[in-house]
């Protein structure tokens, strides 16, 4: 840990579909991610996790809390507020107002991530390291409180991701604003009572954006040369074509599907290396810095 910046590099939604896990697998084994978080939900979950012991079970594996994909662990009947009438999850859309409007439960909330939290131990033989939620929503009460009530009970407390980045950055980087605007907003508050609470993270948060940005070949380079902090995690959304996650994840047409691809290159393009070295990162896993207690807060805080 001789360096003076630290970089996590996170692959998000490993088992989300076959392709997208054995992209983010293949990055690992070049050093170009250095954890991903598992979609327990997922149907694909199991043989993404199969998948990932076969390779040596060398890369960092955390928890990415769902609401907003597929359906929950508990039978539907016990989370009624969660799920429409098929039985799965509220789309990220539909979500957001029905929490906006009260009628989400938390207790229910609280209940599936529990059984999801459940289920990572069950699979992966152990607590999660790392945790990150799908869709970034544990910035929005109630579920960052119900979120942090399960990982409670864990030692050490693992790290957990701080949704915010620097105002300037909204105006040096493009892609998707006024997502990154709100998400900063509520993130920056539930940052600081995570912060507060003792669970390790990041200074900073980048990579947040939308599907046309990704075809910049110095997308990420962009980022990592502009982002300040000691302790900074890259979020990523690597993967082969993986036509699983259409009508459940992406469409056709929306570019989601076709972003993966192109995240997976970027990684591997020589600028991305490139970029971390001039910007004097230093790859790390999130367990390494939780670990040494690194990234609660300091300068980059507020």
């Amino acid at each position: 840990m001789e360096a003076k910046r630290f970089l996590v590099v996170t692959a998000d939604d490993f088992g989300i579909g076959p392709a997208t896990s054995h992209g983010i697998l293949d990055l690992a084994r070049l050093g170009l991610v250095t954890s991903t978080v598992l979609l327990v939900n997922s149907p694909h979950a199991e043989a993404a996790v199969r998948a990932w012991r076969q390779t040596g079970a060398t890369l960092e594996v955390g928890w990415h809390p769902c609401l907003t994909l597929d359906r929950p662990i508990l039978p539907a009947r016990h989370v009624p507020s969660l799920v429409g009438p098929d039985g799965r999850f509220w789309m990220l859309g539909s979500f957001l107002r029905r929490l906006a409007l009260g009628r989400i439960v938390a207790a229910e909330v609280e209940a599936e991530l529990q059984a999801q939290y459940d289920r990572f131990r069950e699979l992966v033989v152990g607590p999660p390291a790392t945790v990150n939620s799908h869709h970034h929503v544990q910035v929005f009460p109630p579920v960052g409180d119900r979120l942090a009530r399960v990982l409670n009970q864990a030692r050490p407390l693992p790290y957990l991701r701080r949704v915010r980045e620097p105002w300037r950055l909204l105006v040096q980087v493009p892609g998707a604003r006024r997502k990154r605007l709100l998400l900063s907003s509520f993130g920056r508050r539930e940052a600081r009572r995570r912060s507060a609470a003792g669970f390790p993270g990041n200074d900073w948060l980048i990579g947040i954006t939308d599907p046309p940005c990704v075809t910049d070949p110095e997308f990420f380079a962009r980022w990592l040369t502009r982002t300040p902090g000691e302790v900074v995690e890259l979020i990523c959304h690597p993967g082969y074509l993986d036509e699983t996650l259409v009508g459940r994840d992406c469409t056709t047409t929306d570019g989601q599907l076709m972003r993966r691809v192109r995240e997976f290159h970027l990684l591997r393009h020589p600028s991305f290396e490139a970029a971390c070295n001039r910007a004097g990162f230093r790859l790390v896993t999130a367990a390494e810095l939780a670990h040494r207690r690194l990234g609660r807060g300091g300068a980059h805080a507020a």
